[in-house]
């Protein structure tokens, strides 16, 4: 039985906006040496990356837009298109770098769909919020779009994705408004209250694709027990009746109560659940095939380092306990870098229980009437009646 994949280069860290920016290179050094410390790596084949070719990029992007980000790259911004905006300093290798980044989900991809790995992790994947013909959101490149335009064009007629992130999963919900192959559920903190402002229930796809797009859109100060409740009343019935071929995850970590850039408050603990639901449900409903990716998530130290090595292990097959230690090594090497208080385990001690979808619809409840606003919007157009349990 082939490993799965973790597509893996020191090149990602060139992804870089700068100083202060908050999409620091170091959180993904920090997460890969995490990996290493705990043995997690032996359960992968770690392999090189290669850019995304033009073509490729050309599959979801416009060629003029490709044209401004290589010339951003020689310091040439274009703020029409995102580039040189506030949120996506322009900087040398901008094009190489996106590239490199949408490279390893697309080899992730296809490594999973030709059954040379079972599953594939794309760390450095996950930059949801890039448009066609514009960068947003710290993302150039639509990684996670490029991978499913791939995946289409080599026969998929089914492509789930599930979008976990903080902020709306925008870029991948608009790329495939209006294709009915594409099923993409976002679970994500109320448009009014966060960038990118969109992403309500009532978005639900375009005249082709009615109840494809489906978006949970959450209050500030959201944690854990209500978050998996939405998770379990969501998902799992509708990669159920769509049978996906296939399964894309996004596991952007800003929605910790300690990211500076979001308000949610989902721990460690319910994100290494929602990790292991993510795997449950792509053997239950996608023949095994599951990529998963990161995303956001900007507290580079408790945070992200921790929820995608615990992301990491149940796609290795091999979940962490966890009260499991943080490797002191790891710990030593940190605390070198930065002077704050670095996790001693892998969890945070407040477990991972909710109360499930079917034990009732509470009308009193916030979340569950988000949860039923998105369901009623989308259920009926999967044959689902949005009542039952």
């Amino acid at each position: 039985m082939p490993k799965p994949l973790l597509p893996w280069s020191e090149d990602f860290l060139e992804y870089n906006f700068g100083a202060g920016h908050p999409m620091a290179p170091l959180r993904l050094a920090l997460t890969y040496q995490l990996l290493e410390d705990l043995g997690l790596l032996d359960g992968f084949a770690v392999e090189p990356v290669a850019e995304a070719t033009e073509a490729e990029l050309l599959r979801v992007h416009g060629a003029q837009y490709l044209a401004a980000v290589r010339a951003a790259g020689r310091g040439v911004p274009d703020p029409a298109r995102g580039l040189g905006a506030e949120d996506n300093p322009i900087f040398g290798q901008i094009h190489e770098a996106g590239a490199r980044i949408a490279g390893s989900t697309l080899a992730a991809a296809r490594a999973v769909w030709e059954g040379r790995a079972p599953r594939a992790l794309s760390l450095a994947g996950g930059m949801h919020h890039a448009m066609a013909d514009r960068a947003s959101g710290f993302c150039v490149f639509n990684d996670v779009a490029v991978a499913i335009a791939a995946l289409l064009d080599a026969g998929a007629e089914r492509v789930a994705y599930v979008d976990l992130d903080a902020h709306h999963g925008d870029g991948v919900e608009r790329i495939f408004w209006d294709d009915p192959r594409v099923l993409t559920v976002s679970v994500h903190q109320h448009p009014g209250t966060l960038f990118p402002g969109t992403g309500y229930a009532q978005d639900i796809g375009g005249p082709r694709a009615r109840g494809m797009a489906v978006n949970v859109a959450l209050q500030p100060e959201t944690g854990d027990a209500a978050w998996l409740r939405v998770l379990d009343a969501v998902v799992p019935p509708l990669l159920e009746e769509f049978e996906p071929q296939i399964l894309i995850t996004q596991h952007g970590c800003d929605s910790h109560a300690l990211d500076p850039l979001a308000q949610l408050a989902v721990s460690v603990d319910a994100q290494r659940r929602a990790a292991l639901l993510m795997s449950e449900l792509a053997t239950a409903h996608a023949g095994g095939r599951w990529v998963a990716t990161g995303g956001g998530g900007y507290e580079i130290v408790s945070v992200v380092p921790r929820v995608w090595a615990n992301l990491a292990a149940v796609v290795a097959d091999r979940p962490l306990a966890l009260d499991a230690a943080v490797p002191e090594a790891w710990r030593r090497r940190v605390g070198t870098l930065v002077d704050v208080d670095i996790p001693t385990v892998l969890g945070e001690g407040v477990g991972d229980d909710f109360r499930p979808w079917a034990a009732g619809y509470n009308p009193d409840d916030p979340v569950d009437r988000a949860v039923m606003a998105t369901r009623g919007a989308v259920f009926p157009h999967h044959g689902l009646d949005p009542q039952l349990r």
